[in-house]
């Protein structure tokens, strides 16, 4: 039989760093058994769905290359086929209409609770044929005896006793069908053989097996994973920062990145860190999927980042280094070529929105040098070897790093003075601060006429602050 799974969020929010995951993984065992990836839109929550999280939702899956074979299917769109099984189950007394109303239900948890037992319906409406009325919800009718047994690729053999589970209502008193039918109709419909998701879900798995069984429907098999845990131990919110998948994007991460961290979130192979997209396809498994919770750790994502940065080729990191330079204003055609920039910055920086940052000077004029590296470069002392190299660099016929390198160390010792003595008051002057690559290679994706005016506006400052001392 086929394997075909799904991904199937509620569009609540964003596409958050646990579903991305749980995606991920669902994506990988499609893909690992040549089987299909089905992407399924959970907007039964009417007042909380929002378009723009559906669009949230998708660019996400998008963005990380998580592209699905079939869908997106929305359950709104699907209540005909909910109706169709809800009065099916109610033909073959597999479910009945209850009619308590929210005060006795109300009355009956306050009391199960004051007594210390676990809330839950307590059949009143199930065989009673005197119960009838306007309004009513109807229920599953749970077998009331033997257990729900699973195996559970990651946590193992599960086991719930009937008597533990109530009589779920499977659809509202204004006849819209509840989560949980929708999610065991969609599945056998959809002929979903696994079902990767997170472990708040593992309550679920029990009642949605008793309604499939009593549809006559397949049992899919089950894949519950762990909470995923912030650098403090405790569970990812905002707090910890960016839980959005596309806030890494905005942040400056590459989706190689991220997909390399996530798979890492609870799964191993063997001690290998860095996997390519076909080597997870190749190695993952869902037996292999650690239980316990994972831990967030950004150092780890930013040395994934710096490491997709300095090793994929140029052109896959381009288009996303241009989203960044867009993104801040900055047109990056009026500098030098993006994969050189790359080329130049990789080691340097964490990530992207770090790169185009430290990089604005190879793209656009500054008007103000940075204060602390203008006051300890930027003095009298510096200004005899900024002026000589200044009329030196203007006197070039070739402007290549080789020729710069030779005028700046001839400069040095003509002058008689160490290479810090004119390399930093130079790097200050043509770049507005104190970092840079190294000097020749900074000034060779300047141009000429740059790298002059530039010393000029430095010499300007060292003037103003001559005059100020006398």
């Amino acid at each position: 039989m086929a394997v075909v799974t799904r991904f199937a969020p509620s569009p609540t929010g964003y596409l958050h760093v646990g579903g991305a995951r749980t995606a991920l993984y669902s994506w990988l065992v499609a893909k690992a058994q040549g089987g299909k990836f089905v992407l399924r839109i959970e907007d039964t929550d009417r007042e909380r769905s929002t378009q723009p999280a559906i669009d949230a939702i998708l660019e996400g899956m998008q963005w990380l290359g998580l592209n699905w074979d079939e869908g997106p299917y929305y359950q709104t769109k699907r209540f005909d086929r909910y109706e169709h099984y809800i009065e099916q189950l109610l033909a073959e007394d597999k479910a009945y209409k209850c009619y308590c109303s929210t005060e006795r239900l109300d009355a009956m948890r306050e009391q199960q609770m004051a007594a210390g037992e676990k809330p839950r319906y307590d059949g009143h409406c199930r065989d009673n044929p005197n119960v009838s009325g306007d309004r009513y919800v109807v229920r599953f009718r749970n077998p009331q005896t033997g257990s729900v047994i699973f195996d559970d690729h990651i946590r193992g053999r599960i086991e719930f006793a009937n008597t533990e589970l109530d009589d779920l209502i499977i659809a509202r008193s204004d006849g819209t069908p509840t989560y949980n039918f929708c999610v065991v109709i969609d599945d056998w419909e959809m002929d979903i053989t696994h079902v990767v998701r997170g472990e708040d879900h593992i309550n679920n798995t029990p009642r949605q097996i008793n309604i499939l069984k009593a549809l006559g429907a397949p049992v899919p098999e089950y894949a519950h994973v762990s909470m995923i845990l912030g650098d403090d131990g405790k569970k990812l919110s905002k707090r910890h920062g960016a839980v959005s998948v596309m806030q890494y994007r905005d942040d400056g991460y590459l989706p190689e990145a991220v997909l390399n961290y996530l798979v890492r979130l609870g799964w191993s192979h063997g001690d290998q860190e860095i996997f390519s997209v076909d080597e997870m396809i190749q190695y993952f498994s869902l037996d292999d999927v650690n239980k316990a919770a994972s831990a967030f750790n950004t150092e780890k994502l930013n040395w994934l980042n710096q490491h997709y940065m300095k090793s994929l080729p140029a052109d896959a990191v381009v288009p996303h280094l241009t989203w960044h330079f867009r993104d801040q204003g900055i047109d990056p055609s009026q500098g030098p070529a993006l994969a050189d920039l790359i080329a130049m910055q990789a080691d340097r920086v964490k990530t992207l929105k770090e790169m185009v940052a430290t990089s604005r000077y190879f793209y656009e004029d500054f008007s103000e040098f940075d204060a602390d590296a203008a006051k300890k470069h930027l003095r009298p002392v510096a200004k005899e070897p900024l002026l000589v190299v200044q009329q030196r660099l203007a006197a070039l016929t070739e402007w290549t790093q080789e020729t710069i390198h030779e005028t700046i160390q001839k400069t040095a010792t003509d002058l008689d003075i160490g290479m810090g003595k004119i390399g930093m008051p130079l790097r200050v002057a043509v770049t507005g601060s104190g970092n840079s690559p190294s000097l020749d290679l900074t000034l060779a994706h300047l141009t000429q006429q740059q790298v002059v005016e530039r010393i000029e506006t430095a010499l300007a400052v060292i003037a103003e602050r001559e005059a100020n001392a006398n």
